[in-house]
């Protein structure tokens, strides 16, 4: 049970934090405006809202004259000059840690094993737009000598890796397959040049290139 010495704190804490007036002496605060016989109370601001508003103020000074000011110690182009340096050793630092995964060795697999992997990946992924024989649909013949990007197992690798033209549909699979699974789709996509697929796709692309 609240006691009365209690209600009292509480009554004049409030009282402390928003300056309110008791109901019932509302004359106290009329103004003299009026309209249409409404008239207007002239309650002060609550003090906590007050001192947050001087805080912003004082914080916005702050603001202003460190950053704009581009004083050296809080240097808008310092502080990103610091975060792009930091990035790069993070970067740099992650593979180290984790060579597998920014081979830059583009080999041409010819091996049944990896052309197999490189098969399953392909008709997991790449079937809906090229066809499981690589004919085309969606996506350009990938049994002809023309390439749109490039051909050859880099500029292969880096299509797959990074994607197709902008606004084409091919995503970028970098960040699904690591590079040895790239290499290896990239080599059976190479297989797959002279074969005679069920219904062909006309050559598109101005980059002719046949495998040796």
């Amino acid at each position: 049970m609240t006691t009365n010495k209690e209600q009292s704190f509480i009554k004049r804490l409030m009282k402390s934090l928003t300056k309110a007036n008791e109901l019932g002496q509302e004359d106290k605060v009329m103004t003299d405006h009026d309209y249409d016989g409404i008239r207007e109370l002239n309650n002060v601001l609550p003090p906590w809202w007050l001192y947050g508003f001087y805080i912003t103020i004082i914080i916005g000074i702050f603001y202003y004259v460190q950053v704009f000011t581009n004083s050296e110690e809080y240097s808008q182009d310092k502080e990103f000059v610091n975060d792009v340096e930091q990035a790069n050793k993070d970067i740099e630092a992650y593979k180290t840690a984790h060579p597998e995964l920014f081979k830059t060795d583009v080999v041409l697999f010819t091996d049944a094993e990896n052309l197999a992997a490189g098969k399953t990946i392909f008709e997991a992924t790449c079937l809906a737009c090229h066809m499981a024989d690589g004919g085309g649909g969606i996506g350009p013949n990938l049994t002809d000598d023309h390439w749109i990007l490039g051909g050859g197992i880099e500029k292969i690798y880096h299509t797959i890796s990074e994607g197709g033209r902008p606004g084409k549909g091919m995503i970028p699979w970098k960040g699904s397959f690591k590079p040895m699974q790239i290499q290896q789709v990239a080599s059976y996509v190479i297989s797959l040049q002279g074969t005679t697929p069920a219904n062909p796709k006309a050559s598109e692309g101005d980059i002719v290139w046949t495998k040796q």
